[in-house]
C-alpha cells in the first residue's frame, strides 16, 4: 500500500507525517508536540500520539471535559486523566464553542476560566499505533522519491527589541458601556498588533477591570497578534462598578508571576485603561504594583464632566498612580474615537526600556540617609544649597510606609539625627521637615559621623528589605579618619 505525505499544523510549524490513506483501517495516529492546540488540527475526528516528558509549562489548558480549542491536545487529555505524562494515544473530536469554560484542577494540572471561544473539542483514549511520538516538531521520516518535503516554517521571534511582559487593564465597568468598551477591544488590538508580538518580543495578556477583576488571558496563551487578536475580540462586557484599583493588584499579584509566562529580565508592564473615573483607590494599588516590580501605564479616555466630579475620589489620581508624575507613565485621549493616530506613540513608550525605572529594584525600594555637614567652613547659604540638593534627590522616590524611606544626619564634631526612616512616611512630610533643618556650625567630623549613622540610624532598619545608602553631602577634608568607618560601613550592610 503507497503511503501519502500529509502536511498537518502544529503551533506554527508544518509537520510533514508519513500516514496510510485517509480512510484505510490501518491508519497511525498523527504524532503531534506538547503544545499542538485543537485548533492545529481542524479535523471533526482524529487519532493523535502524544509524546512523554512535556513540560507542564507547554500545557495550556482552558475547561474541563469540554476544552476550548486554543488549549494544548496533550494537556487536556493528561487534565482528563486520559493518558499519563508519559504520554500516548488520544482521540480528539471537535465540538462547537461555549460561553464558558471552568478552572479545575485534576491530574497535576490547573486548567484555566476562558469567557467564550468559537470552537472547542473534547478527548477520549485513542488507538494505538506503530508511530512514534517525539517532542520535537520535524518528522524522521523521509518522503517518496519525486517528492520535495516542505520547508518547516519558523515561529515569528517578533520585535526583539521591544521585550516586554504587558498586561493590558481594560475597563468593563458600567461607566464605559457596551459600545465604547468593543472599542476599547478595537484599540487595545491595533496596539497589540504594532507592538510586534512574538516569541522574542513582547508578550501580552488581558485582564478586564468591573466589579470584580478577571484574568482573560495570560502571557504564556499567545505568541502570535493573530491570536492574540481573536482572543481579545472573544472578551465579553461584564460591567459593575470600575474597581480599577482592586484590579491593578490582583493584576501584579495573580498575573505577573512565572507559572503564568512572566520571563526573568523582561520588564513587567501593566497598561490601565480609565473610561471617566476609577470607583477605588488606584493610588494606594499603583505603589503595591511597584512594589512587585510592575511599570504602571495610565491611558485616561474621556474625563469626568462636571457633573460627576463629585464622584472622584481624587481628581490627581493618575499622577498619583504612576511611578512620575512626567507625562512618561500617562497617556489621555478625548474619546475612544478616532484613536489610530494615539497608537504609535503608545507603543513607543511601551518600548521605551530604558524609562521603564518604576519597579521594586528602583524608586520604592530603598533606605536613603543623608549625611549632611554642618560645619562652619560650609556657611549658611551654602547649606541651604544642601539641603535643596537634598530634597531634589528626596523628590524622585516613592516615599511611603511600604516604599522608600529617607532619614537625615547632621554633623559637625558633633551629630544630630534630625530624622530616622520610621519618623516620616509621605514626601510632603519629608521634604518639609528637610527645608526646616536648623544649621548647627563647628568642625568636620566625617568617619564619626558614619559610624554614628551606621550604629543609629540603619542598625534599628537590619530586617527592611529595602537596600541601604548613606548618601554623604560635605564641603571638605574630614578632621578624623574617613576610610575606616567607611569600610565598616559596607560591611555591615553585606
Amino acid at each position: 500500500m503507497s503511503a501519502a505525505w500529509i502536511p498537518v499544523l502544529g503551533l506554527g510549524v508544518c509537520l510533514l507525517l508519513l500516514l496510510e490513506p485517509v480512510g484505510s483501517e490501518g491508519a497511525v495516529p498523527i504524532a503531534i508536540t506538547c503544545s499542538t492546540r485543537g485548533l492545529d488540527i481542524r479535523k471533526e475526528k482524529v487519532d493523535v500520539l502524544c509524546p512523554g516528558g512535556c513540560p507542564l509549562e507547554e500545557f495550556s489548558v482552558f475547561g474541563n471535559i469540554v476544552y476550548a480549542s486554543v488549549s494544548s491536545i496533550c494537556g487536556a487529555a493528561v487534565h482528563r486523566g486520559v493518558i499519563s505524562h508519559s504520554g500516548g494515544p488520544v482521540r480528539v473530536y471537535s465540538l462547537p464553542g461555549r460561553e464558558n469554560y471552568s478552572s479545575v484542577d485534576a491530574n497535576g494540572i490547573q486548567s484555566q476560566t476562558l469567557s467564550r471561544w468559537s470552537a472547542s473539542f473534547t478527548v477520549t483514549k485513542g488507538k494505538s499505533g506503530t508511530q512514534e511520538a517525539t517532542g520535537l516538531s520535524v518528522s524522521t521520516a523521509r518522503p517518496p522519491t519525486g517528492k520535495r518535503q516542505k520547508k518547516t516554517p519558523e515561529k515569528k521571534t517578533g520585535n526583539k527589541d521591544c521585550k516586554a511582559d504587558i498586561a493590558f487593564l481594560i475597563d468593563g465597568s458600567f461607566n464605559i458601556g457596551q459600545r465604547r468598551f468593543n472599542l476599547q477591544k478595537n484599540f487595545v488590538g491595533k496596539v497589540a498588533l504594532m507592538l510586534g508580538i512574538g516569541t522574542e518580543g513582547p508578550h501580552v495578556g488581558l485582564v478586564q477591570a468591573s466589579e470584580h477583576p478577571k484574568i482573560e488571558f495570560y502571557l504564556k496563551n499567545f505568541t502570535s497578534a493573530k491570536d492574540v487578536l481573536f482572543a481579545i475580540k472573544e472578551v465579553g462586557f461584564r460591567g459593575g462598578n470600575s474597581n480599577t484599583g482592586k484590579a491593578l493588584k490582583h493584576t501584579a499579584q495573580k498575573f505577573f508571576t512565572s507559572d503564568a509566562g512572566v520571563r526573568k529580565g523582561i520588564p513587567k508592564v501593566v497598561v490601565v485603561f480609565i473610561d471617566g473615573w476609577p470607583s477605588d483607590d488606584i493610588e494606594e494599588a499603583g505603589i503595591v504594583a511597584r512594589e512587585f516590580g510592575v511599570n504602571v501605564f495610565i491611558v485616561s479616555v474621556a474625563k469626568p464632566i462636571p457633573e460627576e466630579l463629585g464622584m472622584v475620589q481624587d481628581v490627581a489620581f493618575v499622577d498619583k498612580a504612576v511611578c512620575r508624575s512626567n507625562g512618561f507613565f500617562s497617556y489621555h485621549m478625548p474619546s475612544w474615537f478616532g484613536t489610530t493616530k494615539y497608537v504609535k506613540p503608545l507603543v513607543q513608550k511601551l518600548c521605551s526600556h530604558e524609562q521603564m525605572m518604576c519597579s521594586k529594584t528602583c524608586y520604592n525600594s530603598v533606605n536613603i540617609a543623608f549625611l549632611i555637614d554642618g560645619s562652619s567652613s560650609v556657611g549658611d547659604s551654602n547649606f541651604r544649597l544642601m539641603l535643596e540638593f537634598v530634597s531634589n534627590i528626596a523628590k524622585a522616590f516613592e516615599i511611603s510606609d511600604i516604599g522608600a524611606k529617607i532619614a537625615a544626619v547632621q554633623f559637625t564634631y558633633d551629630q544630630r539625627t534630625e530624622f530616622s526612616f520610621t519618623d516620616y512616611n509621605t514626601k510632603e512630610n519629608v521634604l518639609a521637615v528637610i527645608r526646616n533643618i536648623r544649621y548647627m556650625s563647628g568642625g568636620t567630623a566625617t568617619g564619626d559621623a558614619i559610624s554614628f549613622t551606621v550604629r543609629n540610624v540603619f542598625g534599628p532598619m537590619r530586617d527592611s528589605p529595602n537596600k541601604n545608602f548613606l548618601v554623604i553631602v560635605t564641603d571638605g577634608q574630614s578632621y578624623d579618619d574617613v576610610r575606616g568607618p567607611a569600610a565598616a560601613a559596607h560591611d555591615a550592610a553585606k
